[in-house]
C-alpha cells in the first residue's frame, strides 16, 4: 500500500510540475483567437527588420536585408507552426504532457539546438539544388533567394492552414529550385540532388513507420500479451530505455552537436554505446521500484513509459533546432551574404543573429499557432498512448542513424508522421489478425460486417491522404509559387 501511495505522490508531483504551465496554455488558447495571433506575429517581423536597420542601415544594401530579414523572420514563424508538432504531437497525444508544457519544453530546447549546435554551414544556394555559375548577377541571385524564402513561408503557411504537417527543408529546396528555374533554366538545376529529394519522399516515412511498428510489436509481444505484465515490463522496460538512450545519443552526436564536433558514424555508435548501457543498468531498479503496487493490467504500463517520452521529446525538439532552422534560414544567410561581399559562389555561414532570429520566431510560431498541428499529429491520425508514442519517438531517431549508415536523403517530419502511420497500420493488422483468431475459436460468438470493420479502422484516411498529398506536392508548389513570385520581382524591378 505504502509503494502505491509513494507512486500516487509521484504521479500528482508530476502533475503539479506539468500544470504551472496551464497558465502558458491559456494564453496559447487566447493568442489562437483570430486576428490576436497574426497581430502579434507581425510585431516580431517588424522587430526583427527595425533590428536588422539597426545593423545594417549605414550599408548600400540595407533595405535588401531589412526585407529579406522580415521574410526569414516569416519563415521560423512558419517552422515553429508546422514542423515542432512532429515532435511534440505525440507525447501531447499520449497524455504524457500538457499542451502548455509541451510548448515550453519545445521552445527551450528548439532555441538551445538552434543557438548551441546550430550554425552549421551550408552549402551556396541550398545545399546545391542549383550551379551558382548559372545565376548571371548577385542582384538575379538575391532575388531569387527573396523569392525562395517567400514561397516556402508562403507553402508551410497554407499547410499548416489546412492542417498537413509538411518538411520545412523540402520547402525550402522547392522554392530554391523554382527560382533557380526562373533565373537560369532547367538546365541549372541539379537533378541528381532533387532526385535523391524525391526519394525521401517515399523512404522517411516507410522507415520511420516500419522501425515504430517494430518496437510496437515488440512490446506488445514481450509486455502487453504476457500473462505477468509487470514482470515482464521490469524485464523489458529498462531494455527500451537504454536504446533509447544510446539511439538518441547516436543521433544528436551525428545531427545536432555537428558544429561542435564532427563525428563519424562508428564513433556516434560507440558514444551511443556509452551512454545506453548506463541507462539500461540505471533503468533496472529504477523500473523495479517504479512497478511495485502497479495492477496487472495495461493502463499500470503508461507509468512506465511517460518520463522516457517527455525526455525524448525534448531531445527530438533540440536535434531540430540545432538541423532543420539551419536549413530554413539558409536563404536568408545567403542574402546578407551576397549584399555585403557581392559574392554568392562561396560557401554560405548562418551569422549568429541569423539564428537568434530563427530561434525567436520558432518559439514565437509554436506559441501561437502550433495548437493545431500538435493536435492533428498527437491525437487525429490515429489513438496514442504512452507506449505507442514512445515507439514514434524512438523511430525518429533509430531510422536517422540507419539512413546516414546507408547514405540514404531522410526528412524528419515525413519520419516522425510515419511513424504515427506506422504504429496505427500496425494495431489495424494486429486487431484484425486477433479478430481472426477469435472467429477460428468461437465462430458463432464474432462476426462483423463490411459497416463494423470501417468502423474500426484505427487510422483516419481522410488526414492520411491529406499528410500523402501535401508531401507529394510541396517540392513543385513551392518551386512554382517560386517562380512566379520571381517572375514578379523581375517584371516590377525591370
Amino acid at each position: 500500500m505504502n509503494d502505491e501511495q509513494g507512486d500516487a505522490r509521484h504521479l500528482d508531483t508530476l502533475d503539479r510540475d506539468l500544470a504551472r504551465y496551464s497558465n502558458l496554455e491559456i494564453a496559447t488558447s487566447y493568442v489562437s483567437r483570430p486576428m490576436v495571433g497574426p497581430g502579434i506575429a507581425l510585431v516580431f517581423i517588424l522587430i526583427a527588420g527595425i533590428t536588422a536597420m539597426l545593423f545594417f542601415g549605414q550599408t548600400s544594401n540595407a533595405a535588401i536585408v531589412v526585407v529579406a530579414t522580415c521574410l526569414g523572420a516569416y519563415m521560423a514563424l512558419n517552422i515553429g507552426a508546422n514542423d515542432v508538432a512532429n515532435n511534440m504531437g505525440p507525447a501531447v497525444g499520449a497524455n504524457a504532457l500538457t499542451m502548455g508544457g509541451a510548448i515550453a519544453i519545445a521552445i527551450v530546447f528548439e532555441s538551445a539546438g538552434a543557438l548551441l549546435a546550430g550554425g552549421d554551414v551550408v552549402s551556396t544556394i541550398a545545399k546545391g539544388i542549383i550551379a551558382p555559375e548559372s545565376i548571371g548577377t548577385t542582384s538575379i541571385f538575391i532575388w531569387a533567394m527573396m523569392a525562395a524564402l517567400l514561397s516556402a513561408a508562403l507553402w508551410v503557411n497554407l499547410a499548416t492552414w489546412i492542417g498537413a504537417p509538411v518538411s520545412t527543408t523540402h520547402s525550402v529546396v522547392g522554392g530554391v529550385m523554382g527560382a533557380g528555374i526562373a533565373a537560369a533554366g532547367f538546365a541549372a538545376v541539379n537533378w541528381p540532388t532533387m532526385g535523391a529529394i524525391a526519394a525521401s519522399w517515399v523512404i522517411s516515412p516507410v522507415m520511420g513507420g516500419a522501425v515504430a511498428a517494430g518496437f510496437l510489436w515488440l512490446i506488445k509481444s514481450r509486455i502487453i500479451y504476457r500473462d505477468d505484465k509487470i514482470a515482464a515490463a521490469r524485464v523489458w522496460v529498462p531494455i527500451l530505455v537504454g536504446i533509447m538512450a544510446g539511439a538518441f545519443a547516436t543521433y544528436l552526436a551525428l545531427k545536432g552537436l555537428k558544429q561542435v564536433l564532427d563525428v563519424s558514424l562508428p564513433l556516434a555508435l560507440l558514444i551511443g554505446a556509452s551512454i545506453g548501457v548506463p541507462i539500461w543498468l540505471i533503468m533496472i531498479p529504477v523500473t523495479r521500484r517504479q512497478s511495485r503496487g502497479l495492477e496487472n493490467r495495461n493502463k499500470s504500463l503508461k507509468v512506465l513509459f511517460g518520463i522516457p517520452l517527455v525526455a525524448s521529446a525534448a531531445l527530438l525538439s533540440f536535434a531540430h533546432g540545432a538541423n532543420d532552422v539551419a536549413n530554413a534560414v539558409g536563404p536568408l544567410a545567403a542574402i546578407v551574404q551576397a549584399s555585403q561581399s557581392g559574392s554568392f559562389t562561396d560557401a554560405v555561414s548562418l551569422p549568429f543573429w541569423v539564428m537568434v532570429i530563427g530561434a525567436f520566431g520558432i518559439s514565437f510560431g509554436l506559441f501561437l499557432f502550433g495548437p493545431k498541428l500538435i493536435r492533428m499529429v498527437g491525437s487525429q491520425i490515429t489513438k496514442l498512448n504512452p507506449m505507442r508514442a514512445y515507439c514514434v519517438a524512438l523511430s525518429a531517431a533509430i531510422t536517422v542513424i540507419v539512413a546516414s549508415w546507408l547514405g540514404l536523403p531522410v526528412s524528419s517530419t515525413h519520419i516522425a508522421v510515419g511513424g504515427v502511420f506506422g504504429v496505427g497500420f500496425f494495431r489495424e493488422w494486429d486487431a484484425e489478425r486477433r479478430m481472426r483468431r477469435a472467429r477460428l475459436d468461437m465462430p458463432e460468438r464474432v462476426s462483423f460486417g463490411p459497416e463494423e470493420r470501417r468502423r474500426r479502422k484505427l487510422v483516419r484516411r481522410s488526414h492520411f491522404m491529406t499528410i500523402l498529398a501535401a508531401w507529394v506536392i510541396t517540392v513543385p508548389a513551392a518551386a512554382t509559387l517560386s517562380g512566379c513570385i520571381f517572375w514578379l520581382m523581375s517584371a516590377g524591378l525591370g
